[in-house]
Order: C-alpha cells, then structure tokens, then sequence
C-alpha cells in the first residue's frame, strides 16, 4: 500500500518455523500484502506507546494524539480511497490498529469505512469531490443513531425535507430524542463534515432514510444552524463523542447520497428502483456490514496482543516454588497456564471465523440476494460471537497478570474497556444475533421441517480425535437449539408473535452460539487439512480439538440423550480436554509468536519483557547510592 516504511516484519525467506506456518494460517494466505503494511507502520516512532512514568496523556491529549497519528497514517497511503474500496484492507486496519490506540481505530474507521466507503459506494455514475477529505482537510463523520433510535435506527426522526424552489434539503431535529447520539462530531482533531442519516420528506411523502453530506464544523466550532456539545466520558477510549442537533440547516441537493434505493432527478422527482422505506435504508447504511467486520478485526487483534503479553509475562513473574525449591514461573502451574491455553484455543477460533465471514461476504457481494443475505447473516454472527469470546479472553489474560494488568502502561485495562465499544458498536451484539436468531429458526424450518429432534442418518457417534465428528455434533448442538425454539414457540399461549419469540428466543439465542462454534470449528478441520505434516499441523489440531471439546462439553448431556455421544465418549471428555490443555500450555510462547506482533510494539508494554521491573527502577533511591549497605534479605543480586 505505500513504499515508505520499509523494515520488514513479517518472516524472511528461509526455513520455516511451525509459528510461521501457524501465522500464514491466522492472517492468509496472502498475509504480506494484506497484512505487511499494518504492521509495519505500527512498529514506527509515531505509533510508539508513552513511556512511564505517570502522569499519561490525558483523555483529550490521547484524543489529539489519534488525531496526529490518523493524518501521519493518511500520508503513508498512495490513496485514501483505495483503501476506502478495499474491505480486507480496512479489517487489517482495526486489526493491527486497535490493540495500539483503540482511539485511532475507531476514528479511523468511521472516515474511511463509513464516511468515504459510503461516498465511494453510492452516485456512482457521478463524480464528487472527495480531495478535502482524502487530504484530511475535513475529517469525516457518520450520524446514524439518535437518543430515542439505536438498533432500531431505521426509525430515526432528524428530517430532510426537499426545498423545490432552492432545490435542496432542509435538515431539522424536531425533538431532543432526535438529536444524533454518538458520533465524533466535536472539532477536535480539524474540521469536520458528516453523512446524516435523515428521513427523506418531500411534499406530503416520507420516502425513507437516507444519507446527506453536511459539513459540520469549522476548525473551531459548529457551523450556523448546527449544535454540538460533548456526552460525558465513555469507558475505554477517548472519542469526541456528541449530541449534534440541526435547526433549518439548508444542503444542496448534490448532498443527497443516491443510488438504486432512490435519488430526485434534475426535473425534481423522486425516483427508486428499491421498494420499500426499509429496504432504502439499508442500502444507504451498506457500509455496516463492512464495519462489523472491522469490528471483529479490532477485537481480534486486541485479544491477540493481550494474550501474547500475559504469555511472555507468566513466563518471567517468578513466583515461590514451596519449601527447599527454586522459584517457579507461574506459568508452570495448571491454574495458571489452563486459562492461557483455553484463551489460546479461542483465539485461533476467532480468527478463523474471522477470515471464513470475510471471505464469504467477499463472495457473495455480486452474486443472487440469497447469498447475500446469508453471507451477511455469518457476518453479524461473527462479530457478536468474536466480541464477545474477546471479552472473555481479555479479562482472563488481564487476571493472569494480576496487578500489573490493571495498570494503562501495561497496555491491558484500554482494550478491556475498548472490546466493549466493538460489542455494541455497529449494531449491539444482543440485536444483531436475535436478528440471526429469528431468521435461522424460520429458514432452517422451511428447509427441513421434518428433521428438527430427529438423529441423523448414518453412524450417530466418530472418534473424539476426528475434527470432522467434532464439528458434526456442533452441528447436533445447534439443531438441538433450534428444535427446541421453535418446539417452545408452538407451546406459547396465544398472545402474539412477541409472545412466541419470547418463548423460544433462549434456546434460538444459544442455537445461534452453537452455529458460531460449528462454523469456527469447520474452518479450524479446513485449516488443518491445508498444512502439510509436521509441527505446525500437530499444534493447531490440538488447538481445534481443544476448542470444540471444550463446547461440546457443555452440551453433553444433549448429545449423549440424543444418541450423538456415548456414555463412555462423556465420561472421557474431562481427561481428554486436560491432556490437551497440557500439550497446547507446552507450547504456548510458540503459539504466541505466531500472532506476529513487532517487537518494538511488545516493548512498549512493560511486563512484556522479562526485564519489566526496571519500568518502576527509582534512579534516587537507595539501591543506587553506592555508599549504603545492602540490607541482608534484600535479594539483590539474585
């Protein structure tokens, strides 16, 4: 993408390491072009984390400092818009961005994804524009949710209604559950236009939601008519979110963001070749789809990098190894390494999905509106299902390195708070995967209303080693759950179809998990059979049994009542799963390096290196004045 960061980090030609094989799997097949660049830059001077001591950056430092590192990061690329276009090129963004400044991807993606992406995708058979911001001239926004509309923002209420006579829109919030709820709409970091979603009035007609280019700001206040003022601090990263409201404020009619789902033609008339209000608004709000990719991207690379820092730092904390034994790492005990080789297990899963969602959207994206749909659908999976195991693998990595983790110089207490906004950004995960939930029951009756509870046909129980049988009784699970969706639906009493989904939304819910895991674990058996033997072939399938046992383990009671386990496999599920915790924690430092992380990044965050207390050495005090004695038991020395 650009030839001005030249250090390499990705592997040089030579023989291969089993982590570099493991890194080929995590990032693709073609990970030096789509990943190369990211990591390099990431590795450079102005992407360097504040060294200790405290005081840090305050929040608007930090804010101002994305802001720097934003426009350094735009004058690296050879064109803005190119990676605007480029879905894979935006996921690699979050992906190495995030677990440096959560603050800077997030900006980042809103400007090229949902900003430009969006202006790139839709009037395309006219030209705007777009040097100011492909300069950063003008920083871009988007204004979608409002106080009163979040996840249901097809009925946001700011309105845009069509002036004939000056040929243009009127934008106008009508009320305080109007205004815009979030958006980085503040001055901070230069001036700023926004894409306002706003229904589309003319005469007596709304014809929908739609997308209009209003410039916001100047480089120190909002613009006549235009009202912003700053929500109170979010957790995690620093973003100048805001509630931006608009009284009377005119935009040409060039503003309108058209396309298919509906433009107004020179001679005034509105025209749409997309029936239906929802419809048009999902078309103008597409870019979406690619930002819960991001957002996935962003939670990976955040529990990649915190996973690696616990790993290196249970390998050097030393701790007491009990009475007339040398100290031990703490890596050493089960307790300790059980949880890193869970993490381990579900962080390889996670990326897989990653790329098998992104993949397939891929595909998908010229082909039949079926296709589309359910590419789409694995998309939102995919981002509830990967943020939230993020979470979970922050939070247990963060635990492992006990007080030192909650320190911001660590790195670990910012993607903790960040991993939060992933999950309710772009669409809150609860919504999005009851969204899943409620198409999964409908289609999958609709194909096989028959085969709901029934066993299959063909052998019922395979080989605890086979990842194919493991990902099969995923599957078991996962019908399981919608069979008794739908078998709790049918039983509701007659109130309603709330009434019904209420009564069939938890086993939907956990069908639609179930689903996440099966196509995790199909692309772990892919990933498998695409090494040849070796290392690196033995480590990842331990990974991926590991990763399915541990799920299945949940369920296996089901699956031993629906006749998928046998009584024996049940019974041999702990000790299998506790002698692959075993042979996944010997190699754990392995695993670790092959998420590729620079190492001038891993050094910014203290107990990284096996050096970390020296981040708290005191030049004045009294270990360095030569002329006082050691105090015996001091340990110095050791």
């Amino acid at each position: 993408m650009t030839t001005t960061i030249d250090s390499p980090v990705m592997p040089a030609a030579g023989p291969e390491r089993a982590a570099d094989r493991l890194s080929s799997v995590l990032l693709g097949p073609d990970a030096r072009r789509e990943h190369g660049f990211w990591q390099r830059l990431i590795a450079t001077e102005p992407f360097r984390r504040p060294a200790f001591p405290p005081p840090g950056p305050t929040p608007d430092e930090r804010l101002t400092l994305a802001h720097a590192r934003l426009r350094t990061l735009n004058n690296t690329l050879d064109s803005g818009a190119r990676l605007a276009a480029d879905p894979r090129a935006l996921a690699a963004l979050h992906e190495w961005l995030a677990p440096v400044d959560t603050s800077l991807a997030t900006v980042a993606g809103i400007h090229y994804n949902l900003f430009l992406g969006s202006l790139l995708d839709h009037d395309t058979d006219r030209s705007r524009d777009l040097s100011d911001f492909l300069a950063m001239r003008r920083i871009g926004t988007f204004l979608c949710t409002e106080v009163a509309h979040g996840n249901d923002a097809a009925a946001v209420e700011t309105t845009a209604t069509y002036d004939r006579a000056r040929d243009g829109f009127v934008l106008h919030t009508p009320h305080l559950g109007a205004q815009k709820f979030m958006p980085n709409t503040s001055p901070a970091g230069g001036p700023k236009s926004g894409l306002v979603a706003a229904r589309l009035l003319i005469g007596d007609t709304d014809h929908g939601v739609f997308l209009l280019l209003v410039p916001l700001t100047d480089a120190s206040q909002a613009l006549p008519g235009v009202r912003i003022r700053r929500l109170p601090a979010r957790m995690g990263s620093p973003v100048d979110h805001c509630l931006t409201s608009f009284d009377q404020v005119f935009v040409g009619r060039e503003a309108l963001l058209g396309g298919k789902q509906g433009r107004i033609d020179d001679d005034g008339v509105f025209r749409s070749g997309t029936a239906g209000r929802r419809r048009r608004f999902l078309a103008s709000i597409a870019r979406v789809t690619t930002g819960r990719i991001c957002m996935s991207a962003s939670a990976i690379g955040s529990a990649r990098a915190t996973l690696a820092v616990a790993v290196r730092y249970s390998g050097h904390r030393y701790v007491s190894g009990g009475r007339a034994l040398p100290p031990l790492p703490v890596i050493a005990h089960r307790s300790h390494h059980g949880p890193l080789a869970g993490a381990m297990a579900t962080v390889f899963a996670m990326s897989l999905l990653h790329r098998r969602a992104l993949d397939r959207w891929e595909a998908a994206a010229h082909g039949p509106e079926p296709e589309r749909e359910a590419a789409g659908r694995l998309v939102d999976v995919a981002k509830g299902w990967i943020t939230w195991q993020a979470r979970s693998v922050i939070v247990e990595c963060r635990e492992r390195c006990g007080a030192q983790g909650l320190l911001e110089n660590n790195g670990m207490s910012e993607l903790v708070t960040g991993v939060e906004g992933a999950i309710t950004a772009e669409g809150d995960n609860m919504a999005i995967h009851a969204k899943a939930a409620s198409e999964m029951v409908i289609s999958a009756m609709l194909d096989a209303p028959d085969a709901w509870g029934a066993r299959d046909a063909g052998p019922q129980t395979g080989d605890l080693d086979d990842l194919r049988f493991l990902g099969r009784l995923l599957a078991h699970v996962e019908r399981i759950q919608f069979a008794r969706s739908r078998a709790r639906m049918a039983r509701a009493p007659h109130g309603g179809p709330l009434q019904r989904w209420n009564a069939g939304s938890g086993p939907a819910l956990r069908g639609v998990e179930a689903h996440a895991c099966r196509q995790a674990a199909d692309a772990y058996a892919e990933a498998v059979e695409g090494l040849p033997e070796g290392p690196a072939r033995d480590r990842l399938t331990d990974l991926a049994r590991l990763f399915a046992l541990r799920w299945i383990q949940q369920h296996s009671g089901d699956l031993l009542v629906a006749g998928h386990l046998t009584a024996g496999q049940v019974e041999d599920l702990t000790e299998t799963t506790e002698l692959l915790v075993a042979a996944v924690a010997a190699h754990l430092p392995e695993l670790a390096d092959s998420f590729a992380l620079p190492e001038e990044v891993l050094a910014d965050w203290p107990i990284a290196g096996a050096r970390y207390a020296e981040a708290y050495d005191d030049p004045g005090a009294s270990w360095h004045t030569a002329e006082r004695p050691v105090p015996a038991g001091s340990g110095r020395g050791r």
